[in-house]
């Protein structure tokens, strides 16, 4: 509607212009008219071209809204097609979201005026000059052939670049988390060739890309400069009686000015489809990249009162190096399991694999929500902000007793007493000022702050004491009473306490 506004107001525009230059050619006075229709055509042009970015930023909004809603939960918690590496998982996560909505706010309200306007400025010119109309749909032709040619090129190029965006920033990441033991092991000319070798790709599909949209770009700049000179050819051998056949029509020179002034409008919708083409290469090579990470499994939640009946694992096998398992076990509703095996054996990709985060390369998995899967990680996700909100990060409703009470359950008192800020107390994103136990105990602590049905922990007595081991252990039997428990651990103090020992 907006785009719509935009022209009419273009339109008044050049009936103004129109209206004072005859009017001058003619030697009268220009009086009201045209001025207030110079006033009002920009007046409008301007409610028109806002109405149009209010309307086209909240429905791209709302786009985004929804994606996020379905791949965030995906990410953090879901069934994914391959492991992915941190930088992989925050492009998608932000780079792919914001060329979606680049291309929700920007291509998507002006595809449908690039269609429309351009056949509405030919109608308002047909009053006009019907000859000059028709020079303008004449020149449409080759260009929408031209464009669709530039466009299939620009897709496989946009395409290229975001696998090689996902690429370097996924290589990045890693290698920076691996800083310590790159620079242990003296690999830094490797590592540095690697980075140079995926930036150095993304610099030529960027290249790729940029000569598409110069080739697009002069496209369609030819044949908007072609419409505008026939156009002005036209019109101005028409005034001079200058045409070489019989004049097809009666033009005055209000009318010839007011079809030239218009006509620069024609392509005008196009060229902002042209600007805005790139955010829709991009925006279609985004929700493929998702598309392909995220496969297409039922993610439907459960209800949240729907009985757990246990879970089952047959030959699980999972593909990560030379593979992991088989595995077969099952997990009860009221139950406590400990998967062992020597480090670097599965255990965590195994867990990852029950939690629906890796998909499994043989063997049968029960299908369980992920949602109703509560994890303690080996090393938890910490957030900037309060231990409270921490510990609450999976029950944003829990009140402070809750809190409070569960904190005590996993054994945080000693910390809590030691701290004047208590539960307030501040953490950062990397924990500092907490040692490796505590941090676990938080991420425990969270996991059964959520009151999930089944509850994953990997290593949760590692960097403890014997007497906290033991304390965590008594826990951890003690909630197997409420929940299905599966525990990776070397701990045969743990072991011993689990009614099934499962060796990887």
């Amino acid at each position: 509607m907006g785009w719509v506004i935009d022209i009419i107001g273009a339109a008044l525009f050049a009936a103004g212009l129109a209206q004072g230059v005859s009017a001058l050619a003619d030697g009268v006075a220009i009086g009201w008219l045209s001025p207030l229709l110079l006033l009002a055509g920009g007046l409008v042009r301007a409610a028109g071209l806002m109405l149009a970015h209010v309307q086209a930023i909240r429905s791209a909004q709302r786009i985004v809204a929804a994606r996020r809603s379905t791949l965030l939960p995906r990410l953090l918690g879901g069934r994914l097609a391959r492991p992915l590496l941190a930088g992989e998982n925050a492009t998608l996560a932000i780079d792919h979201l914001a060329a979606i909505e680049a291309h929700g706010a920007r291509f998507l309200p002006i595809r449908k005026a690039a269609v429309l306007g351009p056949l509405l400025v030919a109608a308002i010119v047909a009053t006009a000059s019907w000859v000059c109309a028709a020079i303008m749909l004449a020149t449409l032709i080759p260009f929408a052939f031209g464009m669709v040619l530039a466009g299939t090129a620009a897709r496989a190029a946009a395409e290229r670049q975001l696998a090689a965006l996902a690429e370097l920033s996924g290589l990045f990441v890693d290698r920076l988390r691996a800083l310590p033991l790159i620079r242990q092991h003296g690999a830094q000319a490797r590592i540095s060739r690697q980075v140079a070798g995926a930036a150095q790709e993304v610099a030529t599909r960027t290249g790729a890309v940029l000569r598409v949209a110069f080739l697009s770009g002069a496209v369609l700049e030819f044949f908007a400069a072609l419409s505008v000179a026939l156009v002005a050819v036209y019109c101005g051998f028409a005034l001079l009686g200058l045409l070489p056949f019989p004049a097809p029509e009666a033009l005055d020179l209000r009318a010839a000015l007011f079809a030239l002034a218009l006509a620069p409008e024609f392509y005008l919708p196009m060229r902002r489809l042209a600007a805005a083409y790139h955010d829709k290469q991009m925006g279609e090579a985004a929700n493929k990249a998702i598309a392909a990470a995220l496969p297409d499994v039922d993610t439907t939640p459960h209800p949240a009162s729907a009985p757990f009946d246990g879970l089952y694992l047959r030959d699980l096998r999972i593909g990560i190096g030379s593979g992991i398992g088989p595995v077969s076990l099952t997990l009860k509703p009221h139950d406590l399991i400990a998967l062992t095996g020597p480090t670097g054996s599965g255990k965590t990709s195994m867990l990852a694999a029950i939690a629906g985060q890796i998909d499994p390369a043989s063997g049968e998995l029960s299908p369980v929500d992920p949602t109703r899967i509560a994890w303690a990680a080996q090393r938890p996700l910490l957030l900037p902000g309060s231990l409270a909100d921490n510990i609450a990060l999976a029950r944003p409703d829990a009140d402070r007793a809750e809190i409070a009470q569960v904190a005590a359950r996993v054994g945080l008192t000693p910390m809590l007493a030691a701290r004047p800020e208590g539960l307030d107390l501040a953490i950062d994103h990397q924990g500092a000022g907490l040692s490796g136990g505590e941090r676990r105990r938080i991420g425990l602590a969270r996991a059964i702050l959520s009151e999930r049905p089944v509850l994953l922990c990997d290593e949760p007595t590692a960097d403890l004491d014997a007497e906290s081991a033991t304390d965590i252990i008594a826990l951890l039997v003690a909630l197997s009473a409420e929940r299905a428990i599966l525990v990776a651990t070397h701990d045969h103090r743990l072991t011993a306490a689990a009614r099934l020992e499962v060796m990887l």
